[in-house]
């Protein structure tokens, strides 16, 4: 198998400083720090310029905020709770998410996932108080009961089945134009992610699979999740299709899937290049 390339919205350079969500005079002269940036954004589109993030200074009293971490030089960054839900990915987004480096991009997605939580979860799920933000914004505290709360991330698999020297390959109804990717799905109350995998595949596709193995991960901000791309070995090709979950389903070699990736015409259009559904592709054809 060749080897895996960097992965989309993974190597933040940013250290998460644990310490200093749960110092409260630590924190406040970090707030009050001259040089403490804050991530300029605009309905979740980052600001950018040279595919890295926008920053500006911090307000003279400052809204909530997610302490994101500290860079190199020691500088706190930081962004604000602003209560709006995250929407779909706009035309800009997608721009912005195709021209960010590596480190920033994973920087983004970080600082996506926990404001859109915030904004989810404005009211206790115990008692259905008011909750307020702690830990330097990596938390949420009932005043009424008690009850602490923290930002979840959802396991989803992502799979290839390969069989004789061909990958499976799943197109679903809201995906551009030709565009077909890995299929995908959410692991379930207790289930494996082995378990997870043999599930979906047989579910969306009718296709019996086995051997799974573990290629790599990737935190995906849409709105959390932890996806985790398997390949598995497929015991036959026959397709029965869940159009529920499929609008389309095919068999696809490995010269197909070096030039779809390489951007060229044929049966379809590859994932883009920030997702990890384009990485297992291009790490099963070149293996």
């Amino acid at each position: 198998m060749s080897e895996m390339p960097a992965i989309g919205f993974t190597g933040g350079r940013l250290n998460r400083a644990d310490a200093l969500r749960h110092d409260a005079e630590g924190l406040a002269a970090a707030m009050a720090d001259p040089a403490a940036r804050l991530l300029v954004m605009d309905d979740y589109v980052p600001a950018m310029a040279d595919g890295r993030l926008g920053w500006t200074a911090l307000p003279g009293m400052p809204s909530d905020l997610v302490l994101l971490g500290l860079d190199e030089g020691g500088v706190p960054h930081f962004a604000a709770i602003t209560g709006a839900p995250a929407r779909g990915r706009s035309f800009e987004l997608i721009a912005a998410l195709h021209a960010l480096n590596a480190g920033e991009a994973a920087t983004y997605a970080a600082a996506r996932s926990v404001l859109d939580w915030h904004a989810r979860h404005g009211f206790c799920a115990n008692c259905g108080g008011v909750t307020r933000p702690f830990r330097a914004g990596w938390g949420r505290a009932c005043p009424m009961c008690g009850t602490e709360h923290f930002p979840r991330t959802d396991p989803v698999v992502i799979m290839i089945a390969e069989h004789e020297g061909r990958a499976l390959l799943g197109r679903q109804p809201a995906f551009p134009p030709g565009r077909y990717s890995a299929l995908a799905g959410f692991l379930e109350p207790g289930e494996s992610i082995e378990e997870a995998v043999a599930r979906e595949v047989a579910e969306e596709a009718g296709v019996v699979v086995r051997d799974v193995r573990y290629v790599a991960s990737q935190p995906w901000p849409f709105p959390s999740s932890l996806m985790i791309a398997c390949i598995a070995r497929a015991d036959s090709d026959a397709i029965t299709l869940d159009t529920n979950e499929l609008e389309d389903a095919i068999w696809v070699t490995k010269a197909e899937m070096r030039a779809a990736l390489a951007g060229e015409a044929g049966r379809f259009v590859a994932p883009p290049a920030y997702a990890i559904a384009h990485d297992l592709m291009r790490v099963w054809a070149g293996g």
